[in-house]
């Protein structure tokens, strides 16, 4: 596919590959080599307009590659500085701090969710009470409630993509179904994820957005991490997002995720994305304010199985609290895929080490990418990479 985007091969020109210092630890050099070039291949390829890659090893990024065009129309290529939309990847702050509302004892996780979210109360649940759906369920992808945040969609150009407003969401209860027994399986939901954020609005007082910054961001030191719109300072370094239709990518534009922001609002560039795996992989100065934002036992605690998923690309995949599991190969992580972006975080917590992507075009049409195999393809070698150990 590379004649994709053939209107657009002027500008579609790749930064250089990997960065010469910092460099992976020696172990890692070849396994990271093969990494970067299936990336590379992978995405130019495919005729995906700008893609990023990080490895980080004990809490810095170690090697990066930034491959094609941040901004076709601006002809800024995807830089250290890019910022990316990392969509469901959101999902695991949302969980850490619900873990936190846990820990300082707001709320347990054998709770009933609609205590939280009264408006729950609306929904049908033919296996039980409301109330027999937990907020671990629902941290769990168990709850029972459905995938998409619509329980329909026309398709029609002029429907909002996304709920605006809660109470798009409230109308929709008398109309919304617990699908199988809380507890008893695994089932990808947006609109749980948004419960959550309405739980942790009501605990604490705080938007969601804010209650994150300041317990988040801010201690973490993530200073171009932001929800839905870009900020303008921030506005140059925005990538944008296409859709590939008839062979040529179209933009898709900065937009809102309104009511679902705790589902998958997140921007940031590469660098504050790897402050949140080098936060979760323990990388964290004693005493900083980062050592506060959550017990290292609680996230171990969210790191083991709750529910299976199934056999997947990197074997057995189980589901912690709003975290896949990998436990074959001993990896943690999630993913992400929104309005044009893709993206993935993985993690090799024991090893200190974790792998991040983003990518910013989808296929419109039969003539666009298949993103999501390349994020697949992608991981699957980062993966491998990452069970490289000293000496191996």
């Amino acid at each position: 596919m590379r004649a994709l985007l053939a209107g657009a091969a002027a500008v579609l020109v790749a930064v250089p590959s990997v960065s010469a210092q910092p460099s992976p630890p020696p172990e890692l050099a070849d396994a990271w080599a093969a990494v970067a070039a299936e990336h590379r291949t992978r995405v130019e390829e495919a005729g995906i307009v700008g893609s990023a890659l990080a490895l980080v090893v004990d809490g810095r990024i170690v090697a990066r590659q930034a491959v094609g065009m941040a901004d076709l129309a601006a002809g800024r290529p995807v830089d250290d500085a890019t910022l990316f939309h990392w969509a469901s990847i959101t999902k695991t702050f949302t969980a850490v701090a619900v873990m936190q509302l846990r820990d300082r004892g707001l709320v347990s996780l054998d709770d009933p969710i609609v205590d939280y979210v009264p408006e729950l109360a609306g929904a049908h649940n033919p296996f039980g009470s409301m109330r027999d759906v937990t907020v671990g369920h629902v941290l769990s992808h168990a709850a029972g409630f459905r995938s998409s945040t619509w329980p329909w969609d026309g398709g029609e150009a002029w429907q909002p993509w996304e709920p605006t407003a809660w109470s798009q969401l409230v109308a929709m209860m008398p109309y919304t179904a617990v699908e199988f027994a809380p507890g008893s399986r695994f089932q990808y939901s947006n609109p749980g994820i948004i419960f959550l954020g309405r739980l942790i609005e009501g605990l604490t007082g705080d938007p969601f957005e804010a209650y994150v910054e300041k317990n988040l961001f801010r201690p973490l030191g993530m200073p171009t991490a932001y929800f839905d719109a870009t900020p303008w300072h921030l506005a140059d370094h925005r990538s944008e997002n296409y859709r590939v239709e008839g062979g040529s990518p179209v933009a898709n534009g900065d937009f809102d995720t309104g009511i679902t922001v705790s589902n998958g609002g997140l921007n940031a560039a590469v660098d504050d994305l790897a402050r949140w795996v080098a936060f979760l992989t323990g990388d964290v100065a004693p005493g900083s304010p980062a050592e506060q934002v959550l017990d290292r036992a609680t996230l171990a605690e969210m790191w083991r199985e709750v529910v299976p998923v199934g056999e997947m690309e990197l074997g057995h995949e189980g589901m912690g609290r709003a975290f896949w599991l990998y436990p074959d190969r001993g990896l943690v992580g999630h993913t992400g895929s929104q309005r044009g972006f893709f993206s993935f975080m993985l993690l090799d917590p024991e090893g200190g080490r974790g792998v991040l992507a983003a990518f910013n075009t989808a296929g419109g049409d039969e003539t666009g990418p298949d993103t999501r195999a390349v994020l697949n393809a992608v991981r699957k070698a980062a993966a491998d990479a990452l069970l490289v150990r000293p000496g191996g």
